[in-house]
This record gives structure tokens, C-alpha cells and sequence, in this order.
């Protein structure tokens, strides 16, 4: 992703607007991403500082070009990159090395005289056969740990131009998105895809059917739970591409400008941005994935099936992570808490209390209860994953209420 450094953003009539390339004025740059895309790849073991300066050149005689874009799009490329690093520490003992030796030589001229009789050219021969390695060697290595001077190694790129382009004009909606404070997604499609692409974005949020097969999700940023960090609206920027992918929605966001005044970003799946993500993995977490692995498809009568339902209270919706069915008819829903903060979990109370003709269970992070607090029947305390025994007990609690009942 670019940074804010990057971010490019126009502020209108209480809107915010980011850069975007477009086919019809920018068609012309189409060339530009080809011709960035043939430095890079034909870049390798050039320095990154060269290749900068390489896609500095192309825009030069592009007139109202910005240079955030052109710092956008060397970040995009270094980002499909690998740099050769000194992990080692190698060259800052080197230059220790080096400098220690040609000390003696100060100062260095390239033709000597009758006042200064050390030419750079010898001292540099001289040093290679004191260490033992060409000088075109140690001078690559010099300031290896220097992130300007690191080599290209390898350089992934993008399929093609467009694919460039594309990814500037979702990258600079990203980094719009850093100085959000909440998020609204309108969804009447893919909601249960939307969901999952949150939970792997860390992002706390509420569902509320509107009507059927419509649904309003919210999210809260950092102006409510992280008091005014940037770490969220990362989280928000992370979750777009993912929405991106899905079809049926609309997006509102509010973001706090420059002048610390509000403006509304507004996207939807009509406006033809396209994202570079794959399908989603099957599971929200390690945790989840590990938890589904221990439990199976089926133990003891119970099936387990990843999100099975959603629920519906009046215009409060739920999404549960697992359903567990058995064989009798039972039917038991768990919903795993991992990122959290006090306001979530009091919402996830509010959910539980305003869904209790359901049987839910709902597993919480040791950490997120107080010393003392009395635990609810329907809670599972887990420290780093779910221990099954206390979940069958409680499984088995609930169907041998349900036999009694009937």
C-alpha cells in the first residue's frame, strides 16, 4: 500500500476525492506503466535510487504531474520488489574497514601534483588487494544497508499496464481511507463475503437488515475505539480491496481533512475499480482455522459448518463464525472473539442479550475479562485456542435442555 506521503486528495463541497487515473484523460499513460514496467524488470542489480530516477525521467515532460504521483508510483513497483539487504550488518564493517584504510591517503585527487600526490585511482587498487575483492565489489557493497543504494533482485511486477494503472487508482482510495474515522457498507450481495473480508481486516462492526437481502454494516474507526490513532483507518484500507471484489454495495466513509473539518468518500461496485485480491481463505484466523481443524466435520453427532446462518432480530442481524447441528435437530451457534476493545465486547453483550431465544455460545480472550467477573454459562474462556471438553459440555448442556423441553 502507499503511504500518506503519497496520498493525493482533493476536498469539494464536503467531499473527499482522491486521484484516480481515468481511460479517457489519461489514456496516454498506458505507455508511461509500460515503459515503468520494462526499468524494473530490466533493473536488476541496479540500485533502487537509479530505478527512482529512471521513472522520474518518464514524467518529465508530463505536464501537471505531481510528484506524490510519481512517488506513488516507484513505492507500487518497490512493492512488487526485492532488494537485496544487510541483515548481517555487513557494510557498516566494511566502511569501518575501508575508511580506516584510506585514511592514510586524505586527500584523494584523481590526478596527482606537486601538492597532493594520493590519486583516487591507486588508493582504490591499493584497497581491493588489501581486501582481497574488486572494487566495483566493494563499492556495491559499501552501503548495501542504505535503502537507496540496495540492488534490485527480483521484481514480481504486474501483469500488464492496465493492471498498474488499476492499482494506483485503488491504492490512492486506500490511502484516502488512513484519516477515516467510521465506514458505512450497504451490501445486497455477498454479505457473508463482506463479513469474512472484516474479520480479517480486524474490524469491529454491527449488521442491520434494512429489508430483504439488505443489510448496512457499520464500522467503527478511531475516533470511537482507538482514540484518534491512524492504526484503524490502515485496517479500513487493508479491508477495500476485499470489498472491491464483491458485487451489490455502496461505501460512505468519513474522513477527517487536513484542517481537522469532516468530508465523505463515497465508492460503490458501479464505479468500475478493480481489486487485485484472490478468493478468501476459508478461515477469519489461525485461531478459527486451528479450532475447526481439533473439532472436525463431525464429532459425537455434532456437524460443524463455517457460518452457517444469519440471524435476524427486527432489523439486528448476526453472523455467527460456526454452527454446530445434530443429529437430533439441535442447533448451536459459536461466535469467536479475538481483536476486541471494552466497547465491542459491551456490543457483542447487547447481541448476545437481544438474540437469547438462540443458543449461542461465545468464546473471549482471557485477557479481555476482569479479575472477579463472574463468566455466563454460555462462555467459553479460552487463553490462546478453544479446549474442546468445555465446548462438548456445554453443547451436550444445551440438547439435553431442548430433550427435556420437549
Amino acid at each position: 500500500m502507499l503511504t500518506s506521503e503519497h496520498s493525493i486528495v482533493e476536498y469539494e463541497a464536503g467531499r473527499a476525492i482522491p486521484d484516480r487515473l481515468t481511460q479517457t484523460r489519461h489514456r496516454h499513460y498506458v505507455d508511461y506503466a509500460e515503459r515503468m514496467l520494462a526499468v524494473y524488470r530490466t533493473g536488476l542489480g541496479r540500485q533502487r535510487r537509479w530505478l527512482h530516477q529512471q521513472i522520474e525521467a518518464i514524467f518529465a515532460d508530463e505536464p501537471n504531474c505531481p510528484v506524490r504521483r510519481i512517488q506513488a508510483f516507484c513505492k507500487l513497483l518497490d512493492d512488487k520488489s526485492t532488494f537485496q539487504t544487510d541483515p548481517a550488518g555487513k557494510a557498516s564493517r566494511l566502511r569501518l574497514e575501508v575508511f580506516s584504510q584510506v585514511a592514510c591517503f586524505h586527500p584523494l585527487v584523481q590526478q596527482s601534483d606537486q601538492l597532493f600526490e594520493h590519486e583516487e585511482g591507486k588508493a582504490k587498487t591499493a584497497l581491493a588487494e588489501s581486501l582481497g575483492m574488486p572494487w566495483d565489489e566493494i563499492d556495491r557493497a559499501l552501503y548495501a544497508d542504505v535503502m537507496a543504494y540496495q540492488p534490485l533482485e527480483e521484481f514480481a511486477g504486474y501483469p500488464d499496464p492496465a493492471a498498474l494503472l488499476s492499482r494506483y487508482n485503488v491504492a490512492q482510495l486506500q490511502a484516502c481511507l488512513y484519516r477515516a474515522e467510521s465506514m458505512t457498507v450497504v451490501a445486497t450481495e455477498d454479505l457473508k463475503t463482506i463479513v469474512r473480508y472484516a474479520k480479517l481486516a480486524r474490524l469491529l462492526h454491527e449488521i442491520v437488515r434494512l429489508g430483504p437481502s439488505h443489510f448496512r454494516l457499520s464500522f467503527s474507526g478511531p475516533a470511537s475505539v482507538l482514540r484518534e490513532t491512524r492504526r484503524y483507518g490502515v485496517n479500513f484500507a487493508r479491508f477495500l480491496p476485499a470489498l472491491l471484489a464483491c458485487e451489490g454495495w455502496s461505501m460512505t466513509a468519513i474522513v477527517r481533512t487536513p484542517w481537522n473539518t469532516r468530508a465523505t468518500l463515497a465508492v460503490c461496485d458501479r464505479d468500475r475499480f478493480t481489486s487485485h485480491l484472490p478468493a478468501p481463505e476459508e478461515f477469519d484466523s489461525a485461531l478459527e482455522e486451528s479450532f475447526a481443524g481439533k473439532f472436525g466435520p463431525k464429532r459425537d453427532g455434532w456437524q460443524l459448518i463455517r457460518e452457517g446462518e444469519i440471524l435476524h432480530d427486527c432489523q439486528k442481524t448476526f453472523l455467527p463464525d460456526f454452527t454446530f447441528r445434530h443429529d437430533d435437530g439441535t442447533e448451536v451457534f459459536l461466535e469467536i472473539v479475538g481483536f476486541w476493545t471494552p466497547e465491542y465486547l459491551a456490543s457483542k453483550r447487547e447481541t448476545l442479550r437481544q438474540f437469547r431465544h438462540h443458543n449461542i455460545l461465545i468464546a473471549v480472550p482471557q485477557a479481555s475479562v476482569r479479575e472477579g467477573a463472574r463468566i455466563l454459562e454460555n462462555v467459553l474462556v479460552y487463553k490462546t485456542a478453544l479446549r474442546l471438553a468445555p465446548l462438548m459440555e456445554l453443547l451436550e448442556a444445551i440438547r439435553g435442555k431442548r430433550t427435556a423441553g420437549n
